[in-house]
């Protein structure tokens, strides 16, 4: 009988190994129609990645309960702050706040002490959580619509929106952050993130970002965050003679985090964005198999005007295409990879995807 069970489990080890080390080596497929069926090879569900995920992970996910939010009195609460309320300090199982369509108009905060939360709204009629917090009242990075600290956050199917008026060079503190996520092992899939300045404060934490839709002006992606954005579209809105997209904060070479979009796409007019700004000097930004339209200046990326800043930032083109990726006038520290070099960041191994990340809720 022994030497049966060690068989058996020998035969599940087995068949459970190429599922694991597929999450840290298989690198996302350069053809975009293969992207589906590679996430799904790749990002299995819970119930069958027992022992591979963080422990406290994987006993919140066994033990998860769903928490109706509507604005029309008919869930559990009608907003999503009471709701937030209810969860208890050190919470440890998954909650899923189903989060019915409508505008919710909260400034809503996930202090660290509350994991385990997902929200989620239904991909045909997405819930909007709305709110017009700016700068000059709150401080830029908690000026956001949704702040997250806690770790293991999920949302799926929801339109985060700072209301704010767009900065016009005049309004101190102008600013307005929609989202700021600084917990670790955050995933978003299908959401909307609308806002002009600084609309997305990609903290700190490891983080993904699936099937999205970012929009803004200057540095609408920022932070020290260490992300994988897949299929993801950056959407400059026109009107600023000049627009950053990023404006990564990583500060030593030895820092882990950076941003990095693979198939995503940066769309708008005018020439007169930039991929990255050094907001720090060692700031990391890398786009592999992504379409830039004419959005984009031709330069590129930007060094803060600060000609030090080319010796250490480390802004990284790979198999790129669209008007906005020609190389001719790339800013002379860009680096265009090579295939050796791109394999680091193109895998899920960048944010340590097989301890954690889960696929999308489904209800």
């Amino acid at each position: 009988m022994a030497g049966i069970m060690a068989c058996m489990q020998l035969v599940i080890l087995l068949l459970f190994l190429p599922f694991v080390r597929s999450y840290d080596t298989t690198v996302i497929p350069a053809d975009k129609s293969q992207l589906s069926s590679w996430f799904d090879q790749n990002v299995g569900p819970a119930s069958v990645r027992k022992g591979s995920l963080d422990p406290a992970l994987e006993a919140a996910e066994a033990g998860a309960k769903v928490i109706k939010v509507r604005t029309d009195g008919s869930g559990d609460f009608k907003t999503v702050n009471d709701a937030i309320k209810s969860i208890p300090t050190g919470n440890k199982d998954r909650v899923i706040l189903w989060i019915g369509p409508g505008n919710y108009t909260e400034k809503i905060k996930i202090d660290r002490y509350k994991p385990f939360i997902t929200f989620y709204g239904d991909s045909n009629n997405m819930p909007s959580l709305i709110y017009d917090g700016t700068a000059a009242e709150y401080g830029t990075v908690d000026s956001a619509t949704l702040i997250v600290e806690s770790d293991y956050f999920s949302a799926v199917n929801v339109k985060i929106v700072n209301s704010a008026p767009r900065p016009d060079g005049v309004r101190k503190g102008a600013q307005a952050v929609a989202l700021r996520i600084g917990g670790d092992k955050a995933s978003f899939y299908n959401c909307k993130i609308y806002g002009f300045q600084d609309t997305l404060c990609d903290d700190k934490g490891k983080h993904f970002f699936k099937d999205c839709y970012i929009e803004g002006t200057v540095d609408f992606i920022f932070g020290s965050g260490r992300s994988l954005y897949l299929n993801t579209e950056t959407y400059v809105i026109p009107g600023d003679g000049m627009a950053m997209i990023t404006a990564q904060a990583r500060t030593k070479v030895d820092e882990s985090n950076g941003y990095v979009f693979a198939h995503c796409k940066v769309t708008g007019t005018g020439n007169h964005a930039y991929l990255g700004r050094a907001w720090m000097p060692y700031a990391r930004v890398v786009y592999a198999y992504s379409e830039f339209s004419d959005a984009v200046n031709p330069e590129g990326w930007s060094n803060n005007l600060d000609a030090q800043n080319n010796k250490t930032v480390y802004f990284g083109e790979y198999n790129n295409k669209g008007p906005g990726s020609a190389q001719g006038k790339r800013a002379g520290f860009t680096k265009k990879l090579n295939d050796a070099e791109a394999k680091q960041f193109i895998t899920l191994g960048f944010i340590e995807g097989s301890k954690w990340l889960l696929p999308p809720t489904k209800l």
